[in-house]
């Protein structure tokens, strides 16, 4: 956690942030929101590739047939991320950058549009929305983040950087699938790494590894550049190419190299296709498990990653409590409402601001930034597509590494922490999504203290979490009996 000093403000735009109230500068809020697009700004590129198409027997198609157009989904993807980024800098000053969240687009893509059409699917993730809102503003949300004990706060913000970590392992590969039982997870190709974009990323950790530990200014910006360059000779002298799942020694997502063009004219005509005929194709009560499911991945992956995003910028008290709080959780809220009615997606706090917040970032102009570099993606296409995924994942490599230092607030020696601490930190990575990590966090803490002496000390609002968490589990075999 990096310590705020106390300095005399410097103008209107310092006093607006309390850019030196909390330790930092302009300069440094500029390289936060810069590196922070850097690190998502493949979700332009991913978001469209996971619930859009290039075409209908390529695309997620709904229960009729609908198919969202890819260009359609990055022009909107860009736009909602802009916006609501913004709104995080402005209103609610922090650093905190907001996008599609690959959770939700996926449950949409492989989940609901199965049983409905697109723009029915979009009603669903509004209704969420509007949901966390009203909880948000209501302060049901901050008492339920209020709820969570110190030790399962930090115990979130270490699994958030093991996830980020293996996140970029990933999508590097580095860590490969090896499709067989066990072991389920292998080093590189075989055991190997055997291609390019792998051995850039391991350029990349190296690299900034290196820079940070030399104390150098602007050492994620810098390794992201560096890598990047080296990334468009090796690709314009081996020629590797874009994977499009199929070449597992290609690049993941985009081949980096110089853009033929600069600007392209987004396609916005996906806003405002929304329906709420869910209810009359399927039903209240599946309609009503379906945003249930919505509302607990939105609700409790946003918590937990804006506890771990705020104690790494170390504007989080010892609780994990920050300045804010309550504005960050309805801007957040709206990120669903805007996502659902502009075919986006819900959007949602990203954890890969983490990269912004290590390179310095502190305060909501460094989201200012971040926003306003969306916006410009939605002219600059081609642009986005310069830094390849691997480099990416380098970043979050390096972040997840730093966020470690987080694990000694937990006291270990007590099993009534360690265990729910530990589950919360390991199911997060190996269950690849933040909010199963924190439910069976919930879970463990309530049971493991009510049954050695410590009831009272449980909040209420806990034991009611973490009974819907067991709902919220088992939601598939309810879904089953409702169906």
């Amino acid at each position: 956690m990096t310590s705020t000093t106390q300095a005399s403000p410097k103008g209107a735009l310092d006093r607006f942030f309390k850019i030196s109230e909390r330790g930092s500068s302009v300069a440094q809020e500029l390289r936060g929101g810069l590196v922070t697009f850097f690190a998502m700004a493949y979700i332009i590129v991913l978001n469209p590739l996971i619930i859009g198409g290039f075409a209908p027997e390529q695309a997620a198609t709904d229960v009729e047939g609908g198919w969202l157009p890819n260009g359609q989904v990055a022009a909107v993807t860009a736009l909602v991320g802009g916006i609501m980024t913004l709104a995080m800098g402005l209103i609610a000053n922090v650093p905190f950058g907001l996008a599609a969240g690959l959770g939700i687009n996926s449950f949409l893509a492989f989940g609901l549009v199965g049983e409905l059409t697109w723009p029915e699917a979009m009603g669903l993730v509004l209704i969420n929305g509007l949901i966390i809102v009203v909880l948000a503003a209501t302060g049901l949300r901050r008492m339920i983040f209020d709820a969570v004990p110190a030790p399962l706060k930090s115990a979130i913000a270490v699994g958030i950087g093991l996830f980020i970590a293996f996140i970029g392992f990933v999508d590097s590969g580095f860590v490969r699938s090896t499709g067989a039982a066990s072991p389920p997870v292998e080093l590189g190709d075989g055991g190997s790494v055997t291609s390019l974009p792998t051995a850039t990323f391991v350029i990349g950790v190296v690299l900034m590894g290196i820079l940070l530990a030399r104390r150098v200014k602007g050492a994620l910006l810098i390794g992201i550049v560096a890598t990047t360059a080296v990334a468009i000779v090796l690709e314009s002298i081996f020629r590797v190419g874009p994977s499009l799942g199929a070449n597992p020694d290609a690049w993941n997502l985009n081949a980096p190299a110089l853009p033929t063009s600069i600007v392209a004219l987004p396609d916005l005509s996906l806003i405002g296709q929304v329906s709420f005929g869910s209810f009359e194709r399927i039903g209240l009560l599946a309609t009503t498990m379906f945003i249930f499911t919505l509302v607990f991945m939105n609700f409790f992956d946003a918590m937990g990653t804006m506890t771990g995003l705020a104690r790494q910028a170390g504007i989080a008290t010892p609780d994990g409590q920050f300045p804010g709080l309550k504005r960050a959780l309805i801007v957040e809220g709206f990120g669903a409402v805007a996502g659902g009615g502009a075919s986006a997606s819900s959007n949602t706090v990203f954890v890969d601001s983490a990269a912004g917040v290590g390179e310095g970032a502190r305060t909501g102009l460094a989201s200012v930034v971040t926003g306003l570099l969306f916006l410009a993606a939605m002219f600059l296409t081609p642009l986005t597509q310069i830094v390849p995924l691997e480099v990416a994942a380098a970043t979050l490599v390096v972040v997840g590494a730093m966020m470690m230092s987080q694990i000694t607030d937990i006291d270990f020696t007590d099993f009534r922490v360690a265990l729910p601490a530990f589950l919360t930190i390991v199911v997060m990575p190996l269950t690849y999504n933040i909010a199963n990590g924190i439910g069976v966090g919930f879970i463990a803490w309530v049971v493991i203290n009510a049954v050695s002496g410590r009831v009272k000390q449980i909040s209420p609002l806990l034991w009611i979490v973490a009974a819907l968490f067991v709902v919220f589990f088992v939601r598939g075999p309810l879904q089953a009996l409702i169906g």
